[in-house]
């Protein structure tokens, strides 16, 4: 395309003449018609190379399209690891498949920035660069921010040292861990991505989150809570931003000297099931419920990451949150925090922080899917048929 329209471009300011009257020339006026040809020609090569460009576009959005629904059964795959179920969460997979598409997109980009470059040489009436390049690459930079923001994931849910396979359960002044990481391995290394980490963030624009409970504690995060995005040297390390011995503080209340801790402690019963306070009789539909007061080792909390992303001229600020974790003081709180972790992950995928306030009903299939794999996780068996019998018929009372 651009050879010939170099080609037109020359012809045209060696024979096109304008202002000059040479309708009795035969000579110019055939070379007036070579040149209305070579226009035609490349007008209709443009309108193809668009037609290619759109065609693109859609099968990128149907690929797009695709890896959405992996990447969700990926995170389902995740919370239902964070549980102690046996799947696989890596994801080199996806990586692989989000940079080929991100790649791919970023070069049509180029094309698109190149076909300007020619239009801003050449352009006649009714050319369609003019009209359809700014369209194609509104559409295409929507399509890349997509791409971009659905890439940027939690790959490790914070969790402590020696937390006994229970991620999601953090201890104030005790130190814990989280990753995440961008799947689409593209990046400028003359451009400093910088990644944050913030606690209970606010929504876009200050857009408060959804209303929480009275005495809802506030945290701040102790140590850096900013690093640069780090890019190995091999590509199979991938874009990571790693936040290591970490450690959460609870904000002072200015009224009381002290955070608020709620209405007081769950009672503990049954292990892990210590939050889990009224059990409906066993039947065809039985499930158990969460009801009362919300205390503190219901709170959800969220760790929400940012990343300054630029790359091929393209600037972006990634998001990603945490599943929803919980926040205790002592190790007394433990078993609680977890039957809450356990409760959420079990029953929901949308962090809404309230969630305790009305928790829904929990069907005894479902749990005792889970506490098969809490079994399996620490002691590399499940629960039989007969060992869950004997827990419903503790839990609900023999048919």
């Amino acid at each position: 395309l651009e050879d010939l329209q170099d080609a037109f471009d020359f012809c045209f300011k060696v024979h096109y003449l304008p202002g000059e009257d040479r309708t009795s020339d035969p000579q110019y006026a055939q070379q007036v018609q070579a040149l209305q040809a070579k226009l035609q020609i490349l007008d209709r090569q443009r309108r193809e190379v668009l037609a290619q460009m759109q065609q693109l576009l859609g099968r990128s959005e149907t690929l797009r399209d695709f890896l959405q629904q992996e990447l969700g059964a990926w995170r389902e795959r995740q919370q239902r690891a964070c549980l102690g179920a046996p799947t696989d969460t890596r994801l080199h997979l996806l990586e692989t498949w989000f940079t080929e598409l991100g790649q791919g997109l970023f070069q049509l980009l180029q094309l698109l920035r190149a076909l300007g470059d020619l239009r801003q040489k050449v352009t006649y009436e009714r050319d369609p660069l003019k009209a359809e390049t700014p369209l194609l690459e509104r559409r295409l930079r929507e399509l890349l921010s997509y791409l971009l923001q659905s890439a940027f994931v939690v790959e490790q849910q914070p969790s402590m040292p020696n937390a006994y396979k229970r991620p999601l359960v953090l201890r104030t002044a005790t130190k814990f861990s989280a990753r995440a990481r961008l799947l689409v391995r593209l990046h400028d290394r003359n451009h400093r991505m910088e990644a944050k980490i913030h606690i209970d963030r606010l929504g876009p624009a200050g857009v408060h989150p959804p209303a929480r409970p009275r005495g809802f504690r506030k945290f701040n995060i102790l140590t850096s809570s900013s690093k640069t995005l780090l890019a190995g040297d091999s590509p199979q390390d991938g874009l990571v931003c790693d936040f290591q011995y970490l450690t959460l503080k609870e904000q002072k209340d200015s009224r009381s000297g002290k955070g608020s801790k709620g209405t007081g402690e769950v009672s503990a019963g049954l292990g892990a099931m210590g939050a889990w306070r009224r059990l409906v009789p066993h039947g065809a539909h039985s499930a158990i419920s969460v009801q009362g007061p919300l205390v503190v080792t219901e709170e959800l909390h969220l760790i929400t990451f940012t990343l300054a992303y630029a790359y091929c001229g393209l600037e972006l600020e990634l998001e990603t949150s945490t599943l929803p974790f919980v926040i205790i003081s002592n190790n007394n709180q433990l078993s609680s925090a977890w039957a809450s972790i356990l409760w959420f992950n079990m029953l929901s995928s949308d962090p809404k922080q309230q969630f305790f306030s009305a928790p829904p009903l929990a069907p005894w299939p479902r749990l005792a899917e889970v506490l098969s794999w809490q079994f399996e996780s620490v002691a590399e068996r499940g629960l039989s048929k007969d060992h869950l019998l004997m827990l419903a018929e503790k839990l609900f009372g023999k048919a």
